[in-house]
């Protein structure tokens, strides 16, 4: 993946778990690094940790904090990332949230709050990039889920979300073809990060919740972040996966593929 040294990536959600593994990656293959987040914290931590050198260089990480539900955000981080670095030659759309319902005690705004961070910020900030990605023949990859290929009770709108992304996955990768721009996602199963004590569950929800899973992927864990943005990095290389669009990567260990049990 030597072919990343200086392209620009801008990555959404880089402030932890997958997002932040994939901005620490990238950053060590070489790439040049726009970081958006909601948490100035977490993403400045990151911003620090994928760069050692001059604060004033301008191959330090650009660092966004922006809402993404906020149409003006994402029109701002767009600007900002064209403004320093000139270019974009690739998007990874990885913010997302999580909450916990089923179709009996989801809210309309539960509804409405994940819809706007996965799907309507993720297709905002595509339209937005795709002239700029044109430009430089470069590539999208979409942070999805299984979740997006299979059921699972009590998460009813994050089903929902994640199988629209990978509907906009494949829309966009057919239509962007003859343009030379990629369209890929990454489909992870369950993966530790922070997204679950997010979405309200207690640290012995979680706990029971992260080892009932090592069960119900036939590898017999859970994954790790690093793990997932391994993979985002390859659908990135235009060396690697050069020959690739509209497909989804799975990344959960044999969930997929595994019978309900």
């Amino acid at each position: 993946m030597n072919n990343l040294i200086g392209k620009t990536a801008l990555i959404t959600g880089a402030g932890s778990g997958i997002g932040a593994a994939t901005s620490m990656l990238f950053a060590r293959h070489g790439a040049k690094l726009s970081l958006v987040d909601r948490d100035e914290v977490n993403l400045q931590r990151v911003g620090n940790e994928c760069f050692v050198g001059p604060a004033d260089t301008e191959d330090r990480p650009l660092t966004v904090v922006a809402e993404l539900s906020r149409e003006a955000d994402v029109t701002n981080l767009v600007d900002a990332t064209v403004k320093r670095f000139g270019q974009l030659d690739i998007l990874v759309n990885n913010a997302g949230i999580l909450r916990i319902g089923s179709i009996e005690t989801t809210s309309l705004e539960q509804f409405d709050s994940v819809m706007a961070v996965n799907v309507r910020a993720a297709f905002q900030l595509t339209t937005l990039c795709v002239p700029h990605l044109i430009a430089t023949r470069g590539n999208i990859v979409n942070v999805s889920s299984v979740l997006g290929t299979r059921v699972f009770p009590g998460l009813v709108v994050y089903c929902m979300s994640k199988s629209a992304v990978n509907q906009m996955t494949a829309c966009a990768a057919l239509e962007l073809a003859s343009k030379g721009v990629r369209v890929n996602s990454v489909n992870p199963g369950v993966i530790v990060t922070e997204a679950f004590s997010r979405a309200g569950m207690t640290d012995e929800e979680r706990t029971k919740f992260l080892e009932h899973h090592k069960e119900t992927h036939p590898l017999g864990r859970v994954g790790d972040a690093e793990e997932v943005a391994q993979a985002i990095a390859f659908l990135a290389s235009s060396n690697s996966a050069s020959f690739i669009t509209g497909e989804h990567l799975h990344v959960d260990g044999g969930y997929r593929v595994a019978c309900p049990h």
